[in-house]
């Protein structure tokens, strides 16, 4: 008996979630898996908006980074709790994907990604200039989450690396139980129909710019969230995670995986988490190394890493 997409997924991203650590020589391991959950979550967000509704975004990161100093705004000056300024932040994203994404997605071809990228830009701008608020380019300290003290109190005593590590991974599998939920529904069936043809879809009865909406401003919570856990986790933020090279780390970590596979986008998620690690070893080529990968993965496995090799796979089977 062949087991569900949606079941498999979850499965093996349990199972890296939990025996992973097994394998980890030093605590520092727990904050660089933590760092590809976290990454995960974020690019599973693309696989819906990319993946499967076809729409291009070169400014994401501005979600993260709205997400990140929520965390770091919000108790400061609203005296709000940090989770809840997770929820604060993921709801400032939502609305404001839906201003930005409203007008711009009732257009054909790329203005997504123009107006996306202006977006983020913008972010960016305000989260550097603006240092009466946001301590521009030096950063700002992050609240503490107090999960972990809560947890101490029930007799379970993580380290700060444990913790993390944990938590990021449980959310990420939320996250993608909740994209899987999205793939097998109506909605999702709506969203592949109108990535193979817009035509078609509009033939059928869709009404593409409302999925186009709807894929937009799911996937800006999914970075906003990513977002808040990176600032938690370190305590800290910059304006770094709102900056343009973020947003094109997460189409590229989504890409190089597997766009329309949730899994193939994680995957992706982390192999580019962990080459910087790996390529150290190059000194001064770390990057071209990093970029000869990425250039052989796009012309011998154009639908990305794990897509590919499970169609090889199905293919031997036959």
């Amino acid at each position: 008996m062949r087991l569900s997409v949606k079941s498999a997924t979850l499965l093996t991203l349990l199972a890296f979630v939990v025996v992973a650590p097994l394998f980890f020589p030093s605590s520092f391991y727990y904050r660089v898996g933590a760092l590809i959950f976290v990454n995960g979550l974020a690019v599973t967000g693309m696989v819906i908006l990319t993946g499967w509704a076809g729409q291009i975004s070169l400014g994401h990161a501005g979600f993260a980074g709205i997400g990140a100093y929520a965390c770091a705004l919000a108790p400061e000056h609203l005296g709000l709790h940090p989770a809840l300024a997770v929820l604060l932040g993921a709801v400032i994203s939502a609305v404001l994907a839906w201003l930005v994404g409203r007008p711009i997605l009732r257009l054909k071809g790329y203005y997504l990604g123009v107006a996306s990228l202006g977006f983020g830009i913008l972010v960016s701008m305000v989260l550097n200039n603006e240092r009466d608020l946001t301590r521009g380019p030096d950063g700002i300290d992050v609240a503490d989450l107090g999960l972990r003290g809560l947890l101490k109190d029930a007799g379970l005593d993580l380290s700060n690396g444990q913790f993390w590590y944990f938590f990021c991974g449980f959310s990420l599998m939320l996250g993608a139980w909740f994209a899987l939920n999205i793939f097998n529904s109506p909605t999702g069936r709506a969203l592949r129909a109108l990535h193979g043809s817009e035509i078609a879809a509009r033939t059928v009865g869709i009404d593409v710019p409302r999925l186009k909406l709807q894929a937009f401003v799911i996937s800006a919570v999914y970075a906003s969230v990513a977002g808040s856990l990176l600032a938690l986790q370190n305590k800290f933020i910059t304006p770094d995670v709102a900056g343009f090279m973020h947003s094109v780390e997460m189409v590229t970590m989504a890409v190089l995986g597997g766009v329309s596979s949730v899994i193939g986008a994680i995957f992706g998620a982390a192999v580019l988490t962990l080459l910087p690690q790996v390529l150290t070893v190059f000194a001064e080529y770390e990057q071209l190394v990093l970029g000869l990968i990425m250039v052989l993965v796009m012309i011998f496995l154009r639908e990305g890493v794990v897509p590919s090799f499970l169609r090889k796979f199905r293919g031997n089977e036959a």
